[in-house]
């Protein structure tokens, strides 16, 4: 749930097609990014864990195993390997489709505020910024056997006015450190939470 943050959203035109694809690697090297104020200083960069686009995996191998079929059941049939194939670039679009809404979905940290920026196909973004000297409580935790394996979890920002679920994070307990130090930083007072949950698949 999201209540009380400002958003933005980036119509669907191409024209808007610079402005939709934030950098992340650039975001880090140069700690600039598309309305930053003059006296904005960029904290640190993060985003969630690749298996927020599973979905994508999935998308790139259904495809691919059923044009396969075929191929397997007459393999001396070269045109239904040509099949199999076309199975395969079909998915790699489809997966390269969630892979543009995972890499350019975003969170940014500055000393003002905390920015999330969420790609959703090619041309469609919006953005969801919260004051730092907003934020009262984050907390985290971990769901299961899978997501302590791999390193993700789900990370909770109380402010004044409703909370910011942030799922699948790529390491959750980092990013929650770093961003009680930039509360702190800024002024901010909050409620250590150092507990977080590790429920067994």
């Amino acid at each position: 749930m999201r209540t009380g943050s400002a958003r933005h959203d980036v119509p669907a035109d191409p024209l808007t097609k610079k402005v939709a694809t934030v950098c992340y690697n650039e975001i880090i090297m140069t700690n600039q990014f598309e309305g930053q104020h003059d006296d904005e200083e960029v904290q640190f960069v993060f985003r969630r864990h690749p298996v927020a686009m599973r979905k994508g995996f999935y998308f790139l191998l259904i495809p691919f195993v059923v044009a396969s079929v075929p191929f397997l059941l007459w393999p001396d049939n070269l045109n239904l390997f040509w099949l199999a194939m076309a199975g395969l670039a079909f998915g790699v679009v489809l997966f390269f489709y969630h892979w543009i809404g995972w890499y350019f979905s975003i969170f940014v940290v500055t000393n003002v505020r905390l920015r999330q920026v969420t790609q959703r196909g090619f041309f469609n973004k919006s953005v969801i910024d919260v004051g730092i000297s907003k934020i009262q409580n984050i907390s985290y935790n971990v769901p299961g056997f899978s997501a302590a394996v791999l390193g993700y979890g789900t990370l909770v920002v109380q402010t004044y006015v409703g909370d910011l679920v942030l799922d699948r994070i790529q390491h959750p307990g980092k990013i929650y450190n770093e961003l009680q130090k930039a509360v702190h930083a800024a002024g901010g007072e909050t409620e250590l939470n150092t507990d977080y949950e590790e429920a067994t698949e």
